[in-house]
């Protein structure tokens, strides 16, 4: 006979607090608080939960050194139910990072590098021959459960000379497949006045609040009219972290310009999650509670829309007869000093911590551990 779990008494960002009951991997129950009976009970009295958080930006093919990192590290065990490996590999090592999956108990899915190096070297788009059309399209047949989009990193230190080209075959590749690109915005050439009219709707910029010259932002902190007319296109905007990507005041203006994230996402490694500025996802989410947006919209962005971007709408979702599919944190009110990729500093006082998550039948506590770098 299968056993039952109850998670107890958990918070919604809403404030409604319910009980989940768990059964054969399975939601069977979704009550008030205090209802729900079963063989097991989880007490989950103040802490949240949602559905299982989806990083949408991270890089977990170790053998990349330094750009990549283990599946369960990036994932479960930080609060993560599903993540999307964003073009670490090209046709050439897609298969390994299928293969890894399997091992996971973190779910996976893969953005495909236009080139079919991947990050074996950090210029994967300089040289076009590396760009095998035929050969990306037998990736993507030979995945279709696996590879949901493409992934072309546009800055001039991995396009060198061959500036806006890459992106046009890429666009190519997304409409003969049709799956929606993934944009790597960082330094120019290509200017992202080129960039961004290339882009359609769903397909997605990250790293949109870098503190590069080439960003989306005017030096009075206005968005530049080829980022108004691309989110009138439905093109979507992704934080992706990283190491060089994110700018405290870059975030500020675009939040005062009115210009929101569709997602967050880290771009986190093993580099950037033991020393920094990234930590987790967890740490990336409560660095915009300190800029000022409500709990419910930070959730949101890792779990309703990106669950919609991947066209999988039961990840974002908390409902009878769905595969349980659960992330439990806390919000805890105490100061922290968060630090971005420039360097600059801004003090917050809330701190969303992943507790556990509940996927593919099991359920997993968090481990996040941080170094110093000596």
């Amino acid at each position: 006979m299968s056993e039952r779990l109850v998670f107890r008494e958990a918070t919604l960002t809403s404030g409604e607090m319910i009980d989940i009951a768990i059964e054969d991997g399975v939601i069977v129950e979704v009550t008030a608080a205090g209802q729900a009976a079963g063989d097991r009970t989880m007490d989950c009295s103040g802490l949240y939960v949602s559905s299982g958080w989806i990083d949408l930006h991270v890089h977990a093919f170790p053998d990349f050194d330094p750009y990549g990192d283990d599946i369960d590290e990036i994932g479960v065990k930080q609060g993560v139910a599903t993540i999307v490996d964003a073009g670490s590999c090209g046709a050439d090592r897609i298969g390994d990072l299928a293969a890894r999956r399997e091992k996971a108990t973190t779910t996976v899915f893969a953005l495909l590098n236009v080139s079919k190096i991947g990050l074996l070297r950090v210029d994967e788009l300089s040289d076009l021959t590396w760009l095998d059309r035929e050969y990306a399209l037998r990736a993507v047949q030979g995945n279709p459960d696996f590879i949901v989009g493409w992934k072309a990193r546009m800055s001039g230190s991995v396009v060198l000379d061959n500036g806006i080209e890459p992106l046009r075959i890429a666009k190519k590749l997304s409409e003969a497949t049709d799956l929606p690109l993934m944009v790597h915005i960082g330094s120019a050439p290509p200017r992202i006045e080129d960039i961004l009219p290339l882009l359609d709707k769903e397909d997605v910029v990250t790293h949109y609040l870098n503190g590069k010259s080439n960003h989306l932002f005017d030096a009075n902190g206005c968005p530049i009219p080829e980022l108004t007319s691309a989110i009138e296109r439905g093109v979507l905007l992704d934080v992706g972290h990283g190491t060089a990507s994110f700018s405290f005041k870059v975030a500020e203006a675009a939040k005062r310009s009115g210009v929101r994230f569709d997602t967050i996402s880290s771009d986190i490694y093993r580099g950037n999650r033991l020393y920094g500025p990234v930590r987790s996802l967890a740490h990336v989410m409560s660095k915009f509670l300190l800029l000022g947006y409500p709990l419910s919209e930070v959730i949101d962005a890792v779990t309703v829309r990106a669950a919609e971007w991947l066209k999988k709408p039961e990840l974002g979702r908390i409902q009878v007869g769905d595969k349980a599919n659960l992330t439990l944190f806390a919000l805890n009110d105490q100061s922290m000093t968060f630090v971005d990729s420039e360097g600059d500093k801004r003090i917050g006082n809330h701190q969303i911590e992943a507790k556990g998550v509940y996927v593919n039948g099991r359920f997993v506590k968090c481990e996040i551990r941080f170094e110093t770098r000596h």
